[in-house]
């Protein structure tokens, strides 16, 4: 890489936004749901399963919701141990 050329985001930390949110399937408590995340910095975006969500009780995140996430650099399109940084507000998390 020469002096100038810009850095892969993949392998590190990442912040971005919560650009879609797709229920499909099924499983023990209903429909399971794939996630795409737009990095904040690069645009790039990147999909998860609710599976990759890191809180304590339900796994949901909403669109718009701004996420902490990590890529892999071996599959840079897949964002791995997503973090929700904002907590909505009560009412509008049981809409």
């Amino acid at each position: 890489m020469t002096s100038g050329e810009e850095i892969p985001a993949t392998g590190g930390q990442r912040v971005g936004y919560i650009a879609e949110r797709t229920p499909h399937g099924s499983g023990r408590t209903g429909k399971l749901s794939t996630y795409l995340v737009r990095d904040a910095e690069t645009g790039t975006h990147h999909t998860f399963m609710y599976a990759d969500i890191v809180t304590e009780g339900f796994r949901t995140l909403h669109v718009g919701e701004r996420v902490r996430f990590l890529t892999d650099p071996a599959d840079p399109e897949r964002a791995r141990y997503v973090i929700r940084l904002d907590l909505p507000e009560v009412e509008d998390y049981y809409r």
